[in-house]
């Protein structure tokens, strides 16, 4: 009975091993994920050396108003009595992962929307395009795995990876 049961475990294993090793052979390409009919490419990954540069941008143009650990004003959702909103968090718990590259790159540049009573003051004649680009790199990654999934494939079927 131990001698059937061994030999059926061997012939299983083997089974495995030969359908893997066809199946790799075959050449199969593994599908790319696609939403919306939109292939999506991997979330690139991270640069050390971008996300430095990011930190010591962020410590110096963004830590004041959107905390140093990227946490928002207190009560941010809540409008302060001049009608306008306080900064929000940056972290996974605020809503700046629901944007695109394009438009997050835009506020920074240009200042907060004043139709979303936004006071966020432009950067764009204080930083390079490059330097927006670090701080952003740096924050997307405090984000969680799901958070900078959703955000790229935002920006990719936006058009501006």
């Amino acid at each position: 009975m131990k001698l059937w049961r061994a030999a059926t475990l061997s012939l299983f294993i083997v089974i495995v091993i030969v359908t893997l090793v066809l199946f790799i052979q075959s050449g199969t390409p593994i599908k790319p994920v696609v939403i919306n009919n939109t292939p999506v490419p991997p979330v690139p990954t991270s640069d050390p050396a971008r996300l430095d540069q990011g930190a010591a941008l962020y410590t110096q143009y963004c830590a004041t108003c959107h905390g140093a650990n990227l946490e928002g004003a207190p009560g941010w959702r809540k409008s302060l009595p001049d009608g306008s909103l306080p900064p929000p968090p940056h972290d996974g718990s605020g809503h700046t992962w629901h944007h695109p590259d394009s438009l997050l790159l835009d506020i920074i540049a240009n200042g907060g929307d004043p139709a979303y009573n936004s006071k966020m003051p432009a950067f764009g004649d204080r930083m390079t395009k490059d330097e927006m680009i670090f701080i952003l790199d740096f924050i997307k990654s405090k984000w969680g795995k799901q958070e900078r999934e959703f955000q790229w494939w935002i920006t990719v079927t936006q058009g501006n990876p």
